[in-house]
């Protein structure tokens, strides 16, 4: 007996007091022993039986924690304490129940005692973390997050928070995909989280790669079809492609599966909002408890879609002078009228929000206005490496090339313009001038017969006399036989 016992006696103890919480059988049989054993161990026989109804009574909380009776569960969490002062197992379950119910003061306050009794506690730690990341004491939760990824590299819950934090935050590009990297990396190890995979669509979504974000989405709701936070994202993801449709399903059955009130609202709103509802959309808002910086940036988007005077969204630039979407509308206002204007305003937005695509294609737009084309190409042609699909950092670019003179480039972008959109008038027109120049004269005589029939004859009238003009020379010089042939 007192060669088992001798480890026991060697024990702290909390690190004896935590034997008691881990039930069945193994637990009986050491508290028996112990409290056989008593007077070897320094710990009172008063305190042996105090503990003992602490833990009894922590099980019987955890209990009806398990059963969603939270508020009966908080009871007894409370009187284990009252008890066992120094219970971090009591204070972290009471906490994370009060934290279901919204009583996030208190929830606070009881991680933060779970801390304080187990300093190094990585799951306290990432509790508290997590819930200052929501309120947004971000230096706080940095730290704390950070340190338990230092203690714990595959944490997969503190990287999660990690994620929150740094999309919050608008981190740059290479933070994020320094996240993106460590999160893919336990994706690809067995048994994922729905949560997990929830953030990595997250990071995708926020470096603007929304196909792998949406092949993320999936495979969250594989896991778990009820994920509230995965659902939203399929929504969001659904608004953005403009399938309304797909949205307001997600939303009626995030409603279905009582998901949180407010997160719906937020949703409902920026659909009626992407519709145009605005009036809906601001009922939405208005209905929500605690809106957060999301709903407050929607607002502001509808104020902005509202106001169509440039001067009057200046106006609302100058009370927040950090709003990417009237910087973007103000971008795209002036950008006809007064291109360096536009050109200040879309530098900024990109400045704030250097990962959305919408704000970098207007900013290289507004290079061209502004005639700066050379730096425009430079642009435009960094972001057709991530989205080689974008129309319109196409035509902008095969603009800026154009009035460049480098025909030989500017061509494939038309080209690629005519292949997309091949009922659309202007990309033959350019692309024709731009054979012409190359001395390409059999492709510039089909392109040019391609705009005069598709060409409006009022709108487009100057270029098809200058076309009507060159035709005659080209037939000429085709007969000929001058011109590269291909």
């Amino acid at each position: 007996m007192l060669v088992f016992l001798y480890p026991l006696m060697q024990m702290s103890r909390d690190t004896v007091l935590s034997l008691f919480t881990i039930g069945g059988r193994m637990a009986r049989v050491v508290m028996i022993i112990i409290m056989v054993s008593f007077t070897l161990l320094p710990i009172a026989a008063q305190d042996i039986d105090n503990a003992d109804d602490a833990v009894a009574i922590f099980n019987e909380a955890q209990s009806l924690h398990e059963k969603g009776k939270l508020a009966e569960a908080i009871v007894l969490y409370e009187k284990a304490i009252n008890i066992l002062p120094e219970f971090p197992e009591a204070e972290y379950q009471r906490a994370a129940a009060l934290q279901s119910l919204g009583r996030t003061i208190e929830s606070e306050k009881g991680f933060r005692r779970a801390v304080e009794l187990k300093p190094d506690w990585t799951l306290a730690m990432t509790s508290l973390g997590s819930l200052l990341v929501k309120k947004g004491e971000t230096a706080e939760a940095e730290k704390l997050l950070k340190k338990v990824v230092e203690m714990e590299p595959q944490n997969s819950s503190a990287l999660i928070a990690l994620t929150d934090l740094r999309k919050r935050a608008k981190a740059s590009p290479a933070v994020l995909q320094e996240m993106l990297t460590a999160i893919t990396s336990l994706t690809s190890k067995m048994n994922p989280s729905a949560s997990l995979w929830s953030a990595r669509a997250d990071l995708e979504i926020a470096l603007g790669n929304t196909t792998a974000a949406k092949q993320s989405v999936v495979r969250s709701l594989a896991i778990d079809p009820k994920y509230g936070f995965a659902l939203l994202q399929a929504a969001n993801l659904a608004i953005g492609d403009g399938d309304i449709d797909r949205a307001k399903q997600i939303a009626a059955r995030l409603e279905a599966i009582n998901e949180t009130p407010d997160a719906v609202n937020y949703l409902k709103a920026n659909i009626a909002a992407t519709q145009g509802n605005f009036d809906e959309a601001i009922k939405f808002l208005d209905a929500m408890k605690t809106p957060g910086t999301e709903a407050a940036d929607l607002r502001s988007v509808i104020n902005a879609s509202r106001t169509t005077s440039p001067a009057d969204l200046e106006k609302l630039l100058a009370t927040d002078a950090n709003n990417v979407q009237l910087l973007g509308r103000l971008c795209n206002a002036y950008r006809k009228d007064d291109p360096q204007k536009a050109l200040a305003y879309c530098r900024r937005a990109n400045t704030l929000e250097p990962t959305n695509v919408s704000h970098a294609v207007g900013y290289g737009a507004a290079l061209v206005q502004a005639k700066q084309y050379d730096a425009a190409v430079n642009l435009l042609r960094n972001i057709l490496q991530k989205f080689p699909d974008n129309r319109t950092a196409h035509a902008n670019l095969a603009t800026a090339l154009f009035q460049l003179d480098r025909y030989a480039e500017a061509k494939p972008e038309f080209e690629w313009l005519t292949a997309k959109e091949p009922t659309l008038a202007g990309p033959y027109y350019f692309l024709a001038i731009a054979h012409d120049h190359l001395t390409e004269y059999m492709d510039a005589m089909a392109n040019y017969q391609s705009y005069l029939l598709l060409a409006d004859p009022v709108a487009n009238k100057l270029d098809i006399e200058k076309i009507n003009l060159r035709l005659p020379q080209l037939q000429k010089l085709i007969k000929e036989g001058k011109g590269k042939k291909n």
